[in-house]
């Protein structure tokens, strides 16, 4: 499926402190860049302003490397749900080129989480409902 019909977009410039010794992006970069779509993604999804209001940790991340990506070019992040649990919920991600080359793929499950307690919450109905409007009928 293309990057373009995932229900959220995030787009990311690589610039040369992204690179490795062989000169294109590093392995570990593509985390900073799914961290970069996950935040677009849940200030839209959420409805919030502020790093303040998220109230989300990462349970677990991977990512599936499919061809290099090198200086100057503009990568597309496309981001979606792809399962809705109880306190969890599992996005999935892909990364091309402009022009359609596919450079990545990754998973990551995202916990709901109450600093103050410490301890996990259910997905407040408020998430469910935003991620089923801005979604609608997605499928990856």
């Amino acid at each position: 499926m293309s990057v373009k019909k995932y229900p959220h977009l995030t787009r990311q410039k690589v610039i040369f402190h992204d690179l490795d010794a062989l000169g294109h992006v590093n392995n570990t970069v593509y985390f900073t860049y799914l961290e970069n779509a996950r935040i677009a993604f849940f200030f839209e999804a959420m409805g919030v302003n502020s790093l303040d209001e998220l109230t989300i940790i990462l349970a677990e991340a991977t990512c599936s490397y499919r061809s290099p990506a090198y200086f100057g070019e503009t990568l597309i992040i496309g981001t979606g749900v792809t399962r809705l649990g109880n306190k969890s919920f599992d996005l999935t991600h892909r990364i091309e080129t402009e022009d359609g080359r596919l450079v990545a793929t990754a998973h990551t499950v995202q916990v709901f989480f109450d600093y103050e307690s410490g301890k996990t919450i259910p997905l407040p109905e408020q998430f469910i409902s935003r991620v089923k409007a801005l979604q609608g009928d997605w499928q990856p």
